[in-house]
C-alpha cells in the first residue's frame, strides 16, 4: 500500500506532464516587444518622444522616475518624434521620462448601465454611483454611414416649444444648431427641449461650459426622472482641449449605440463652439498653420466628421435628432464657426440679444432662423400659414421706425396696416416660459387661430 501523505508516481508524473505542456504552450506564443521612448521636449500641453513608435490615436503611459504616471494619446509624429497631448493635469512631468505605447486605441463603454449616468471626457463616472457595469466597447471616432442607406426625414419631433413647433417644424432625425451670442438663453431653450421632447433616451454633452453648468443641469434641467433616461458626458473649461474634444465624440459614440438598438434619441450639444476650439488648441500646438481667424484647416474637416454621425440610421434603425449650439462670438453671424456649422447642419435657430434685453423669452430671431426639412414634413397649409407669421412679422420689423415716431399714415399700405393690428399677438404667439410646455398639435392649433386660417396637420 502506498504511503500515507505520498503522491502516486503515476500521478506525479502527470502533473508534471500538464505543467509541461503549459510551458510549451507559452513559449510557443509570440511575445510582443514594447520598445519604450523618452520624453524631450514640451510646449505648453504639447509633448515630445522619440524611440518609440504609436499610431495616430493611441495611447501612452508616461512615467516619471518615481512611479507616478499620466495618460497622453498620439495627435502626430514628425521624422523620429511623436507629438503626445496629456489627457489630465502634467504637474510634476519630468524630462527624460519613459514614454511606453500600450496598444491601445481609445473606445467607449456601451450599455444599459450608462442611463442616469454622468461621465467625463474618457467615460468615467463623476457621479459617485460606482463603476459602470459595461456590456460592450466601441470606437470613439465611430463609424460612417453610407448616404444611400439613410432612412429620409419623414416624422415631425415635438420639441414642446411653440415657435420652433409651429414655425421651424424639426424632423426626427434632423440636425439643427442654436446659434447666439453669450448671455442670450441658448442653455435656457436647451434645457426646455431636454424637459419637453418625445424621446427614448436624451444623451447631453457639455462641452467645455461652465463647471457649475453641469450641477445646475442635472438638478435642475433634468431633475430625477429626466435623468433616469439620459446620459450626461460632461468635459468643462478647465479639462485639457484632449478631454473636451473626446466628450464631444463620447456623447456621440453613445447615442450612435442607442440609435444602433432602434431608439430615437436625443442628442444635446453645449456647444459646438468650444469643440472647434479644443481642436484648434490641440492643431496649433502641433504646428498646424492658422488660417481663418486663427482655426485651422483641421478644425473644419473635424465639424463635419462629428455632425454626420448623427441623423437617421439605417432602414429599420433608430435616429438621433441632433441640437448643437454655436457660440456666435460678438453676435457675429459671419464667424468662421458659425459660418461653417450652418452649412453643415439641417437648420438653424438664431437668438437675438435685442429680443432677450427686452424680456423676450425665447429670444428666436424668425426672420434669420429655418428649417430645412419643414417642406418634408408639413402640409402646404401649415406652410403658407408659416409664410404668412414671418410676411406679417417682418413686414412690421422693416417699418417698425416709422410706426414708432408715428411718421406713417394709416391706410397708406394695407399690408403695413395688418401687420401693426396682428403685432401684438405675433409677439405673444412667439413668447413662452420656460415652465410652460407646448405641445405640436396645440401649436399648430394656436397658430391657426391666429391667422384665422384652415386647419393644419403634420404629414405622418
Amino acid at each position: 500500500m502506498p504511503e500515507v501523505g505520498r503522491i502516486p508516481e503515476v500521478e506525479r508524473s502527470g502533473r508534471w506532464a500538464g505543467r509541461l505542456a503549459s510551458y510549451r504552450e507559452r513559449i510557443a506564443e509570440p511575445v510582443p516587444l514594447v520598445v519604450e521612448g523618452r520624453l524631450t521636449r514640451m510646449v505648453g500641453l504639447t509633448l515630445e518622444a522619440v524611440g518609440c513608435q504609436a499610431s495616430i490615436g493611441g495611447r501612452c503611459l508616461i512615467v516619471n522616475p518615481d512611479e507616478s504616471h499620466i495618460e497622453a494619446e498620439v495627435v502626430g509624429f514628425s521624422g523620429e518624434s511623436l507629438y503626445l497631448m496629456p489627457t489630465a493635469d502634467i504637474q510634476g512631468l519630468a524630462p527624460n521620462a519613459r514614454v511606453i505605447p500600450t496598444q491601445r486605441s481609445c473606445e467607449v463603454p456601451v450599455g444599459d448601465c450608462l442611463l442616469g449616468r454622468v461621465l467625463d471626457g474618457a467615460g468615467r463616472p463623476l457621479d459617485g454611483k460606482g463603476p459602470l457595469q459595461a456590456t460592450g466597447r466601441m470606437p470613439l471616432s465611430g463609424r460612417s454611414i453610407n448616404p444611400l442607406s439613410r432612412r429620409p426625414i419623414r416624422e415631425p419631433l415635438d420639441v414642446g416649444v411653440r415657435a420652433i413647433n409651429a414655425l421651424l417644424s424639426v424632423g426626427r432625425g434632423q440636425r439643427m444648431g442654436l446659434f447666439a451670442g453669450s448671455g442670450v438663453g441658448k442653455s435656457v431653450l436647451l434645457s426646455m427641449m431636454t424637459r419637453y421632447t418625445n424621446a427614448d433616451v436624451t444623451v447631453v454633452g457639455l462641452i467645455g461650459e461652465r463647471g457649475r453648468e453641469v450641477v445646475e443641469f442635472v438638478q435642475n434641467n433634468l431633475g430625477e426622472a429626466g435623468l433616469a433616461r439620459s446620459v450626461v458626458v460632461a468635459t468643462p473649461a478647465d479639462t485639457s482641449p484632449l478631454m473636451r474634444l473626446h466628450g464631444a465624440m463620447l456623447a456621440t459614440s453613445i447615442a450612435e449605440y442607442y440609435r444602433d438598438q432602434g431608439l430615437n434619441v436625443l442628442l444635446l450639444m453645449d456647444s459646438l463652439t468650444r469643440f472647434a476650439q479644443a481642436q484648434r488648441e490641440i492643431a496649433l500646438a502641433i504646428g498646424e498653420p492658422p488660417a481663418t481667424k486663427g482655426y485651422p484647416p483641421s478644425v473644419f474637416a473635424k465639424l463635419p466628421q462629428l455632425v454626420e454621425r448623427a441623423g437617421n440610421g439605417d432602414v429599420g434603425g433608430g435616429a438621433i435628432t441632433a441640437f448643437y449650439t454655436v457660440l456666435t462670438e460678438g453676435d457675429d453671424q459671419q464667424d468662421p464657426i458659425a459660418d461653417a456649422a450652418r452649412a453643415i447642419l439641417d437648420g438653424h435657430v438664431v437668438l437675438s440679444r435685442e429680443l432677450a434685453e427686452a424680456g423676450h423669452y425665447p429670444a428666436i430671431d424668425i426672420e434669420a432662423s429655418i428649417s430645412r426639412a419643414m417642406t418634408e414634413i408639413t402640409d402646404e397649409a401649415h406652410l403658407a400659414a408659416a409664410r404668412r407669421f414671418k410676411q406679417l412679422y417682418s413686414t412690421y420689423r422693416q417699418n417698425r421706425d416709422l410706426i414708432s415716431v408715428g411718421a406713417y399714415q394709416p391706410g397708406s399700405d394695407p399690408r403695413i396696416d395688418e401687420a401693426i393690428e396682428c403685432h401684438p399677438r405675433l409677439m405673444a404667439f412667439l413668447q413662452q416660459d420656460m415652465g410652460q410646455s407646448v405641445s405640436l398639435a396645440d401649436s399648430l392649433a394656436e397658430l391657426e387661430q391666429l391667422l384665422g386660417g384652415q386647419q393644419l396637420q403634420l404629414q405622418s
